[in-house]
């Protein structure tokens, strides 16, 4: 072998065990949640039993899902504010529709399609009007919580036999003769996997996904590209919207009632998982698997903290003190980046 070829094999070698330095805030993200799991079991003894996995998937799952609707605007250096006010809209019109004694596979069709329409508004104001992602979709969030609280203010509840329970009724994987031991999910929980698995597919995939990454490191590069910038747009905040009101069908099912306050802070909770799991939020990097590992990370705060015996209100002080960490992990991995 020769000096060159030898040479040649070294640096592979480095390059090969070298850490890209934008890996690393989602490489925390993991060594979080596999620390906040030590702990819990090590202080509580419940945190590694499969019946705490099958509450965090089935209770969390719409979280899942609002985290993958939230990455994709995020890439771009966008946000949507409004996931949280269409979940609460949805859930509203799709409860009222059943106890009015609309079928509910009906009632789940009007409110994707509800989403859907919030989605094509945000992204008309922001391709057409100009606005900022930020602006377009606070104006979305105040409408679908303003009607929403037009059409109830009262808690409502799904009635018997409305034929939601099918996306909630466990579905048991394991089964241990010992107490909490059971793994089990739900129809829920495969709908957030399958939604993990598209959102995967659209951005790494698909020329859309190229086109997002793109957007996220220079609009104007991209349009330079002859990239379609404003098709993607209006699909980004489309898909956004659509998956927010999946999250609400999901969640729904699971609780069997819904009111005009549900989802409130939602969208900070998405914004959370995705910071947490690594994207950046001047958009350009990011990882969809990366921001359920982050929805795993906000999942399990509730439980934790509230073991810890730590006040309800507490946790939005501990959530708010990991995404500004996360922030600074990514300014300085962002400077890293820089001098190199």
């Amino acid at each position: 072998m020769s000096s060159a070829q030898a040479q040649a094999i070294k640096v592979k070698a480095k390059s090969f065990h070298r850490i890209d330095p934008q890996m690393i805030p989602t490489i925390a993200a993991v060594v979080i949640f596999i620390l906040m799991l030590i702990m819990g079991q090590a202080l509580f003894g419940t945190y590694a039993r499969l019946g705490f996995f099958s509450s965090l998937l089935i209770d969390h799952a719409y979280l899942v899902i609002l985290a993958v609707a939230m990455t994709l605007p995020v890439l771009t250096g966008g946000i949507d504010l409004s996931v949280g006010a269409i979940v609460a809209i949805t859930a509203v019109v799709g409860v009222k529709m059943t106890m009015a004694g609309v079928p509910a596979p009906l009632a789940i069709v009007v409110m994707l399609l509800i989403g859907m329409a919030f989605g094509l508004l945000a992204g008309t104001l922001i391709e057409e009007f100009n606005m900022q992602p930020f602006i377009a979709t606070l104006s979305t969030m105040f409408l679908a919580r303003g009607v929403a609280s037009i059409i109830s203010t009262d808690s409502l509840t799904l009635p018997q036999n409305n034929n939601f329970h099918w996306i909630s009724d466990e579905i048991k994987i394991i089964d241990n003769p010992k107490i909490s031991n059971d793994f089990s999910i739900n129809v829920g929980v495969i709908i957030a996997i399958l939604v993990v698995v598209f959102g995967y597919m659209l951005l790494h995939k698909t020329r859309t996904g190229r086109t997002i990454y793109a957007i996220g490191g220079s609009v104007s590069s991209a349009e330079l590209m002859g990239l379609p910038v404003k098709r993607t747009q209006y699909l980004i905040y489309f898909t956004s919207a659509t998956l927010a009101s999946l999250a609400s069908i999901v969640y729904t099912a699971n609780i069997g009632s819904a009111k005009n306050t549900v989802g409130v802070g939602w969208e900070l909770d998405a914004v959370a998982s995705v910071v947490i799991g690594g994207t950046l939020v001047t958009g350009g990097f990011g990882y969809v698997l990366g921001s359920v590992v982050g929805a795993m990370v906000r999942s399990t705060i509730d439980p934790l903290t509230s073991d810890f015996g730590v006040p309800a209100e507490w946790t939005t002080i501990v959530v708010g003190m990991m995404i500004l960490v996360f922030v600074v992990l990514q300014r300085a991995v962002t400077a890293i980046n820089e001098k190199e």
